[in-house]
């Protein structure tokens, strides 16, 4: 069986370390479940880009995860951003937040299984999961699954 190829939003990375955040624990058991092979994991330019703007020293550990987990970085190019731009015109994504459309678009574009955040308002909300693959669909993209490091993670209770 193909391993699932997995799309890590910004705000997994933040989560890594805010040791006072609910979901920390599951972000951490997802960046090891990564580290043993049960996941493909991806990122984006966006994202460095992003934790770029994060103050030292949370920012070069935050970018320090990308090499340390072997996550590969993926452009965002031409096709990423009219499809992103179409999440905003059918007003899937709000303008202002635009980029948090680009990461749904990569994960598309690049045909991966999961979008994995801690974004409630813009990207992990079903609105944005029916109609991001609606759209995603009518390109001739197949659909993705966009959900929080809760619903990916396993835990031995469980």
């Amino acid at each position: 069986m193909e391993k699932p190829k997995i799309y890590l939003e910004t705000t997994l990375f933040n989560y890594y370390f805010d040791k006072e955040r609910d979901a920390h624990a599951n972000t951490v058991t997802l960046f090891k479940d990564i580290a043993e092979g049960k996941y493909e994991a991806f990122t984006s330019d966006e994202v460095a880009r992003e934790l770029e703007n994060a103050p030292s020293p949370k920012k070069e550990n935050m970018l320090a995860l990308i090499g340390e987990y072997q996550i590969i970085q993926l452009p965002v190019d031409n096709a990423v951003d009219k499809l992103a731009d179409l999440y905003v015109a059918e007003g899937i994504i709000p303008s202002k937040y635009r980029t948090d459309g680009v990461h749904i678009a990569v994960a598309a574009v690049n045909g991966l299984d999961f979008v994995v955040s801690m974004n409630f308002q813009h990207i992990v909300k079903p609105k944005v999961k029916r109609l991001a693959n609606a759209v995603n669909i009518v390109k001739g993209y197949r659909p993705i699954e966009i959900i929080s490091p809760m619903e990916v993670t396993e835990h031995e209770d469980s």
